[in-house]
């Protein structure tokens, strides 16, 4: 069913829950909690400090920070000043987030203190920079504008693209709250009295929907993890704090696969759990079902549809090694690249996605945004396979995308970083399977010198230009990087090297 009644301006939904549940605690982390009438009062005044500060609407704020309270405040209270908050991943390295500065034009950059210094170096005078949100906080005789509609951008996230290099994607209110209306609240669960233990990094479209605007739009509440590990999981579902015990627990495949290996003897106690971000191999689903009694509900989605395409449900069938069937009311094809006919169920074609969901474009890249908006579809660059009753599973990319441990990696940004080393006179990057991860990137290099050649080095180069997911897991010394005539890299060669297939 769709909770149509969750498709409204959030400034309307926080005063509601502001007044029906204000003790309610709606976000907590290790150091603060808010409940929902502190939710509406702060995001009230994060958004006048920021309007009286000369914010005008359009403007884009950069949020440099990790996981916690303040974040979610931030999410929130930038769209109410009619700005849209530019979303950066805090592990990114100091060249990768002068980019989406840059990019996004931001004239305000709310950072942290473990992220102060970067930021004050990247900054000019022409960007207000913000340690911490207390000043921002203060209270203020100017009133919140609310005045965004629910198709004007309102948040900008963003992800490389083919070329690597990263791209704002838009979204909005209705598409955002849409896929909570289509997704979390009917088929996981979400409103009130639902507790949340996210681990999720906050600056990913999966967290921002399911974490963020879920738990708000409902009226539910949530424990905020700095990051994820083991023992914190274990920790909160045993202590719960304020906000109550936990009863939906979101992650990606690597994550059920560590609570698997690390404490498969434990009781969770939770209600349900949902994976998203990366493929879950149907072996882990059913594993972890077994161990622990707890429904693991896999699904598909990415940034530029607002999370969600597809889920699997609590209830009826489950197809194990899916991700389930389309959210109710998304259209979605399954379409030959080469001859743009639809498939025929069991084959490979790739995923095409309508519906109110869909980002209404990139910043500022009316080409890109043209490439992949077309008559209404959105092309994912995805391939899957749909079975006769309409199950999805994905099979592989279009996009020459690595995806480890649930975090993008794209080649070219990699290759990017290799060929900057003066070690390395070509390159060539391609994902490995691993048990873990899911696959990570191994890196190909023809060396300048190859009696002196310093794979250390290298590494070392690409750590200072990368974020760590990125970094490759090995490099590969050889003679030559395949290419076609026209100097594209010819990846399934250095794929069959790695297996030790015949070209």
């Amino acid at each position: 069913m769709l909770r149509t009644d969750l498709i409204r301006p959030l400034p309307e939904l926080l005063s509601e829950h502001a007044r029906v549940r204000p003790d309610v605690i709606a976000f907590a982390d290790d150091h603060r909690a808010d409940d929902y009438a502190t939710l509406a009062r702060n995001t009230a005044a994060l958004a006048g400090n920021l309007q009286r500060l000369g914010l005008e609407p359009g403007d884009r704020v950069l949020l440099y920070l990790d996981n916690s309270v303040e974040t979610v405040e931030a999410y929130l209270g930038v769209p109410r000043a009619d700005g849209i908050a530019v979303c950066v991943n805090p592990a990114s390295a100091p060249p990768e987030v002068a980019h989406v500065l840059a990019d996004s034009g931001a004239r305000f950059v709310i950072t942290d203190a473990a992220h102060a210094d970067t930021a004050r170096s990247l900054v000019d005078d022409d960007v207000q920079l913000f340690v911490g949100t207390e000043a921002l906080l203060e209270p203020t005789d100017e009133a919140p504008r609310d005045s965004k509609e629910l198709d004007d951008p309102a948040w900008m996230l963003y992800t490389s693209g083919t070329t690597g290099r990263p791209k704002g994607v838009h979204l909005t209110q209705r598409g955002c709250l849409w896929v909570v209306a289509a997704c979390f609240a009917p088929v996981l669960g979400v409103g009130p009295g639902e507790v949340l233990l996210s681990p999720l990094p906050l600056f990913h479209s999966y967290a921002l929907v399911l974490c963020v605007l879920a738990v708000a739009a409902t009226g539910a509440s949530e424990r905020i993890l700095p990051r994820f590990s083991v023992d914190a999981v274990l920790h909160h579902l045993r202590e719960p704090g304020p906000e109550g015990p936990v009863t939906i627990f979101p992650g990606v495949p690597t994550m059920f696969q560590y609570l698997l290996d690390r404490a498969g003897g434990a009781e969770l106690g939770i209600r349900v759990a949902m994976s998203a971000g990366a493929i879950m191999p149907a072996a882990l689903n059913t594993q972890f079902e077994a161990t622990f009694g707890v429904p693991l509900l896999d699904g598909y989605g990415i940034t530029e549809t607002s999370t969600m395409v597809t889920m699997n449900w609590p209830t009826g069938t489950r197809v194990m090694g899916s991700c389930g069937l389309p959210l109710p009311g998304l259209t979605v094809r399954l379409v030959d690249p080469a001859t743009l006919h639809d498939v025929l169920p069991g084959e490979e074609g790739e995923l095409w996605v309508q519906g109110p969901n869909v980002t209404p474009g990139y910043h500022d890249l009316p080409d890109a945004t043209a490439a992949v908006l077309v008559d209404g579809w959105y092309r994912t660059g995805d391939l899957g396979r749909r079975d006769e009753h309409g199950y999805l599973r994905i099979s592989g990319r279009t996009k020459e995308l690595i995806i480890r441990g649930g975090e993008n990696v794209y080649p070219a940004e990699v290759e990017d970083a290799l060929l900057a080393s003066d070690e390395v006179a070509d390159a060539a990057v391609v994902g490995t399977p691993h048990a873990g991860l899911g696959e990570v990137p191994v890196g190909f290099v023809v060396p300048r010198d190859p009696a002196s050649f310093d794979a250390e080095k290298v590494l070392a180069g690409c750590r200072e230009r990368l974020s760590s997911f990125k970094v490759p897991a090995e490099l590969l010394v050889t003679d030559d990087i395949p290419r076609t005539g026209s100097g594209k890299i010819l990846r399934f060669r250095l794929q069959q090297r790695l297996t030790g297939e015949s070209s």
